[in-house]
């Protein structure tokens, strides 16, 4: 769980502090939740789940993975869109910019 809290607050873009102080316990304390070193309390992981906007059952439980016999971006390149995302949005409109050209230039040959 302690994974899924670190994803769920840097995809809100929280920090340990922000996020820390937004449900009442110490950066120190937060990071310990992240990597599973502390048990959180149940009124705690209430307001985080609020915090985040997700229920408690999305933050226990992991998101469950797409099916294999369905079509989608393959592994390598799924992991190259989720390195892209982290980026700061200039490299990445940049990175579309690119993308587009080729995709483009394939389509006109």
């Amino acid at each position: 769980m302690g994974k899924r809290i670190a994803t769920l607050r840097k995809e809100h873009g929280f920090t340990q502090v922000q996020l820390a102080e937004a449900i009442g316990v110490s950066q120190q304390t937060l990071a310990h939740y992240e990597v599973g070193r502390l048990r959180m309390a149940v009124s705690t992981l209430q307001t985080l789940c609020q915090t985040l906007d997700v229920s408690i059952d999305e933050l226990v439980n992991e998101p469950k993975k797409p099916s294999k016999n369905k079509r989608g971006p393959t592994p390598k390149l799924q992991q190259q869109l989720e390195q892209i995302s982290q980026l700061p949005r200039t490299k990445q409109k940049f990175i579309s910019e690119m993308l587009d050209a080729l995709i483009q230039q394939q389509q006109s040959a």
